[in-house]
């Protein structure tokens, strides 16, 4: 019997000192790789004296096509008031071609707990995983800031003349100043942490009147933070530097869409998506922390999915819940892990999910 069946089920209750971590598998691979994480993750934690308490919710496409349920309100404010973090892995599932489940259950999580902050760490792990020739891939560690709860993902919008000739079909764009503001203000927060102490914005000003108000938030928050660099950049151009340059940037902060794009490209220059870990945050409330790889139901039940992505956000986890050292040895198990060649068949490995999760749990 698998880990996933062992856990506890959602039940209702209070907070305890032993942080309370909801988990939702979601589909295909996703039940896999977060089965795999939990082993180093909880070894870490234990040996950081943090004990777990996992608790499997059922939600994802099994459940919306059994039960016509997606995430049901009474859910989302026990996540907000009873756990700790979020543990999800991948959604999406071909038996629902809409996805309406998947749209539901991450961007309503999202949405709906607030969650402004899509932190994407970028950080080569391994020489041999970026793309780019040597001389241009040397000490690249940056971390983009996305906000997440605005602008195109909103939904908003309308359709006329569907179907006609005329059809037209509009997205609003909503960038408000208490949401850029928020945003922006954490990446420079979280620069002055940093040695390097760089903020680039990215936004498309000179063609969309709507970004103004990044310009205008990022220089009046810059200005509060003096002993930090800032730069504006358009987001093609930046994408441009990104693959020229990579390891000048430090924390590069960015509206929904573009962050969303900048994200993979990020992902893809340190290893790709088999290695992306994301956390969507607020402070003061429970995390969502989530490997950033679709659901690929091709691969699900082969045993060759990827794990080092979903380990991964379970450091991030172990940082956010006050566990820096925790989450320290679980990246330099996955650094050995890579630097050994213990790896799946995505990497050029011939290792299965679960051998990879175990060597690197034993390294912990």
């Amino acid at each position: 019997m698998g880990i996933l069946h062992r856990l506890r089920r959602q039940v209702p209750g209070q907070l305890s000192s032993v942080p309370r971590i909801a988990v939702i598998p979601g589909d295909g691979i996703g039940p896999e790789v977060i089965e795999a994480a939990i082993p180093p993750i909880e070894k870490a934690g234990l040996n950081a004296g943090l004990e777990f308490q996992w608790e499997l919710m059922p939600y994802g496409a099994d459940h919306y096509l059994r039960t016509g349920e997606t995430l049901p309100e009474a859910s989302f404010e026990q996540l907000k008031t009873e756990y700790d973090a979020i543990f999800l892995g991948a959604l999406g599932d071909p038996r629902v071609p809409g996805n309406e489940h998947a749209r539901d259950i991450l961007l309503g999580l999202r949405f709906k707990l607030d969650l402004y902050i899509n932190f994407r760490p970028c950080m080569l792990l391994h020489p041999s995983l970026c793309p780019l020739r040597p001389d241009r891939h040397t000490g690249i560690d940056f971390v983009i800031y996305r906000e997440n709860t605005e602008g195109s993902y909103l939904g908003r919008g309308y359709s006329k003349n569907e179907g006609t000739p005329e059809e037209e079909r509009v997205s609003e764009e909503v960038h408000t100043a208490r949401g850029v503001e928020r945003i922006i203000r954490a990446a420079f927060e979280f620069a002055s942490t940093r040695e390097k102490k760089l903020v680039t914005m990215a936004d498309k000003s000179n063609a969309i009147p709507a970004h103004f108000i990044w310009l205008e938030k990022f220089e009046e928050i810059g200005a509060e933070f003096p002993e930090i660099q800032r730069e504006h950049r358009y987001i093609d151009a930046l994408a441009m530097e990104l693959v020229r340059s990579p390891s000048r940037f430090d924390v590069i902060v960015s509206n929904n869409l573009y962050g969303d794009i900048l994200s993979d490209l990020g992902a893809e220059l340190v290893g790709g998506l088999g290695l992306a870990a994301s956390a969507n945050l607020h402070p003061g409330r429970p995390g969502l922390f989530e490997p950033v790889h679709g659901s690929a139901p091709t691969l699900a039940g082969n045993g060759t999915a990827n794990p080092m992505a979903s380990i991964l956000a379970g450091a991030l986890m172990l940082h956010e819940l006050g566990a820096p050292d925790a989450a320290q040895a679980v990246e330099k198990a996955v650094r050995a892990a890579l630097e050994e060649k213990v790896t799946t068949p995505d990497m050029n490995g011939d290792f299965s999910t679960r051998e990879v999760a175990r060597w690197i749990t034993d390294r912990i």
